[in-house]
């Protein structure tokens, strides 16, 4: 399995994501977000490079996980490893939360440049999209720090990626 930079992880958590989850916060963003809650995450080159296999064989030692959860940092700068990663943790039954500073539709974007992008979003259960936003602060959000990020399960995704395909066939039916 591939390395991944990580700046920590954290073995049981109970505030990022539902369950009981092993929360692995990677290292580097470009995001820089006012009032981020990890800037020290920020740094591209920071943080320490770990085999994804000795990170798995720690999340194998606790039965009690739910699953597992990628923060940051920004998790879709290191896509491909944490994709593989998800996979196996999905192979052992448990589910996987992503959080991006990238909305989804920008990761759809993305997904089109770098396929290991399509890879990790095609493995998020729940994902939590867009930037945090200090002035956009509730703390009485679920797994969220600000009202404009959406918290997006497999099926809102999937309404959103059918959207966003359907809308250029619209725009042409509607020029015909």
């Amino acid at each position: 399995m591939p390395d991944l930079r990580v700046s920590g992880i954290v073995e049981e958590s109970v505030v990022d994501g539902p369950g009981v989850r092993f929360v692995v916060f990677t290292q580097g963003c470009e995001h820089h977000c006012p009032g981020c809650h990890n800037p020290h995450t920020h740094a591209l080159d920071g943080g320490t490079m770990m085999p994804t296999d000795a990170i798995l064989t720690r999340f194998d030692e606790d039965p009690l996980l739910s699953g597992i959860t990628f923060s940051g940092g920004e998790p879709f700068l290191q896509p491909g490893a944490l994709a593989e990663l998800a996979e196996a943790v999905h192979a052992r039954g448990k589910d996987v939360m992503v959080y991006s500073g990238f909305t989804f539709e920008q990761l759809l974007e993305r997904e089109e440049r770098d396929p290991a992008v399509g890879r990790l979003l095609a493995q998020a259960d729940i994902l939590v999209d867009g930037p945090y936003v200090e002035s956009r602060r509730d703390l009485e959000l679920e797994f969220r720090g600000s009202d404009n990020q959406r918290l997006l399960n497999r099926e809102a995704m999937r309404r959103l990626r059918e959207a966003r395909d359907a809308a250029p066939v619209a725009k042409a039916d509607a020029g015909a």
